[in-house]
């Protein structure tokens, strides 16, 4: 399998502003369910993606499994709460990239969003 590149890149930008959508003012207006959910799952969409992006060649199980070891590392490294990280966090890049707080229900978010990207 080869992945197109601008195909990854395009799907990444705007699964990227959707996420941040999802975390807007904006997010008044779609169902509380997909409020609460829909960004944790579009950051592990993205991350997929990026993989994707980075090995066109790499089987999708592999990409997934890299995906879902990544997302599950960050989560768990919320867990971790040394006092550069946690002022690193309270940036809006580091809260973007490595959340605020371990939440379970972001686990399940992951593997939703990365299953979405393997079957797409």
């Amino acid at each position: 399998m080869h992945r197109s590149r601008p195909i990854y890149a395009l799907a990444t930008l705007i699964i990227i502003a959707a996420g941040l959508a999802s975390r807007s003012a904006a997010a008044s207006h779609i169902p509380p369910f997909l409020a609460t959910y829909a960004g944790d799952t579009l950051w592990a969409l993205t991350v997929f993606l990026v993989l994707g992006f980075t090995f066109p060649r790499a089987p999708t199980a592999a990409i997934a499994a890299a995906a879902i070891a990544i997302s599950f590392s960050v989560e768990f490294s919320q867990l971790y709460q040394a006092p550069w990280i946690n002022q690193l966090r309270q940036s809006l890049p580091g809260k973007l990239l490595l959340g605020a707080g371990f939440l379970k229900s972001d686990l399940l978010c992951y593997v939703t969003g990365i299953t979405l990207g393997s079957l797409a």
